[in-house]
């Protein structure tokens, strides 16, 4: 009996919908597992598909195509290592969430995915039909079983499998970044691998899908939850992995060991990967935003060169009567800091001909939010003129304070296709830009040291839409209004709840006030990174015409 079994982890970043370039990046990595001698490559939950496909995956001609795709693979990749493969697969009239294991040309075993998750940015049960729990594979000198993602959240499938033979999990997973994710997902494998006494290996893909960033991490614990191997989050990777058969049952031999950074340098990392990936996997190539001199602006700048470089950015001041001389000075000086390219676009003589125009509609009345609004909108039409004579995308600058209460304009500064800091509250957005000025790292393409001026950290938010304007002047204090924000959004509290924290009962009514109101702009905004459980789009699902207030006091 062989004594010894080689997996290859195959952590990389598929594309959804694109099943040749997904299959032709499989393909690839099987081929060096078979150069290293693997006996196996595993590859993550729904890989030839991409993931999450949404309802995609439930069009006939699409499920199909991945199934043939699949079918191919198998007979193409037949001198060599099992190849165990995620995708749909449609039997008997149902549609199932699947991994293929392939070997000597052909799909030898199927595991069907059991438990189906519907919660948060999941709407599995919508998609697939619940597969039975089934036992384990045979892979030669043992055998596997492969609990598929959720599967191995719960006791039932991977305990099934190894009471009916199984000597090891390989856990091919889709499973998605928000902050504190990577200790509470170990926490449960390990909790599998102590409870059946075998070892796992654990395959995550990588790489950013719309708004959700999908962190890798992949690992491999022993027995007993020992860490063996654990592969580097955010990055494709393609690791060889050996294990030895002991007189106990099947060891990891120990291998690489990445480190990991803090919850900043993960959070700047998933909005860096997921607006580099969703500018690579829709064809854009260059962006650009509307540089104020303020901290939005200045932090999603510092992203884009991050993870496009800066000769794929465009910044550009649209200045009016309004704008500070500060905001001038430091709008320029980043873009010089971050080497970008920086365009001066005055809005005055726009926005005279605007007034002049509406001049006689307006007569009697005072001024009032609406010329606010014109400034914004005003601004918002000429990045679009820019970026359609471009071809460069649009960034919107939005922090989720902002995006929350609604301080924001429709059709203005909402503007744009993709939105890093969406799910940023602005106490963290202070925070993060003091992270990145201090820290560097590899998968950074901007500069190092100080890009963001501290000038720009340290003075009072503005709209800069009407002389001497502050944000506090319509809006809580922000480490206030976070506060109750996170207590409303993130964790479902009550105004009885917050008033009970210390919180004003005036300031907390007023704030979910503008949370309810807000929902149609949000219904409109642009997609951008999920950095925690509650982001606002598929996390937070409210109706936009919705009287519901909290009356609990």
């Amino acid at each position: 009996m062989t004594d010894t079994f080689r997996i290859t982890m195959a952590q990389l970043n598929p594309t959804v919908g694109d099943i040749e370039g997904n299959a032709a990046k499989a393909r690839a990595a099987w081929e060096t597992a078979r150069d290293a001698g693997s006996d196996m490559i595993a590859f993550p939950e729904m890989f030839i598909a991409g993931y999450s496909t949404q309802d995609l995956v439930m069009k006939p001609a699409f499920h199909d195509a991945c199934l043939r795709r699949i079918e191919a693979l198998a007979a193409e990749c037949a001198d060599g290592p099992i190849l165990a493969i995620g995708g749909p697969l449609k039997r008997d009239d149902r549609l199932y969430n699947a991994y293929f294991i392939c070997k000597k040309g052909q799909i030898a075993a199927v595991q069907l995915k059991h438990f189906l998750p519907n919660y948060n940015v999941f709407d599995e049960v919508r998609q697939f039909n619940r597969g039975a729990i089934q036992g384990p594979y045979d892979a030669g000198p043992l055998r596997i079983g492969s609990p598929i993602c959720e599967d191995a959240w719960f006791r039932d499938v991977a305990e099934t499998m190894c009471e009916s033979g199984a000597e090891m999990l390989v856990v091919p997973n889709g499973s998605p970044y928000y902050r504190g994710k990577f200790d509470r997902r170990m926490s449960h494998m390990v909790a599998r691998v102590v409870e059946n006494d075998v070892p796992m290996v654990y395959v995550n893909t990588v790489g950013g899908q719309d708004d959700q960033a999908f962190d890798g991490g992949s690992f491999v614990l022993n027995r007993g939850g020992k860490l063996a191997v654990q592969l580097p989050l955010f990055e494709e990777c393609v690791e060889h992995v050996d294990f030895t058969r002991t007189a106990d049952g099947w060891e990891a031999t120990p291998g690489l060991m990445a480190v990991y950074g803090d919850d900043w340098e993960r959070d700047y990392h998933a909005m860096v990967i997921t607006l580099r990936d969703y500018m690579r996997k829709t064809g854009f190539k260059k962006v650009l935003l509307g540089l104020s001199g303020g901290i939005d602006s200045a932090l999603v700048a510092t992203i884009a060169v991050d993870a496009l470089g800066a000769e794929n950015v465009r910044c550009v001041m649209l200045p009016s009567e309004y704008t500070s001389q500060g905001s001038l000075d430091d709008a320029e000086d980043i873009a010089k800091r971050l080497g970008v390219h920086y365009d001066y676009v005055p809005i005055k003589e726009g926005r005279d001909a605007i007034t002049n125009t509406l001049a006689p509609l307006f007569a009697g009345r005072d001024a009032d939010l609406t010329e606010e609004n014109v400034q914004s909108r005003l601004r918002g039409l000429l990045l679009m003129a820019l970026s359609n004579k471009f071809g460069e995308m649009l960034l919107t600058t939005g922090n989720k304070s902002e995006v929350a209460v609604g301080y924001c304009t429709i059709y203005g500064d909402m503007n744009g296709g993709y939105n890093p800091i969406k799910d940023l509250y602005k106490t963290r957005v202070f925070e993060t830009c003091r992270w990145r000025n201090a820290n560097h790292r590899p998968w950074m393409d901007g500069p190092a040291g100080e890009v963001i001026p501290v000038s720009i950290i340290n003075k009072p938010p503005s709209a800069e839409l009407r002389p001497d304007q502050k944000d506090e002047d319509s809006l809580p204090p922000y480490d206030i209004l976070d506060a109750i924000l996170e207590g409303l959004v993130d964790q479902e509290s009550s105004v009885a709840d917050l008033v009970a924290r210390g919180y004003d009962y005036d300031t907390v009514k007023r704030v979910e006030h503008l949370i309810y109101i807000s929902e149609y702009k949000r219904f409109q905004s642009a997609p951008g990174t999920r950095l925690t459980k509650r982001a606002f789009w598929m996390d937070r699902r409210y109706p936009i015409v919705n009287r519901f207030r909290d009356s609990s006091m």
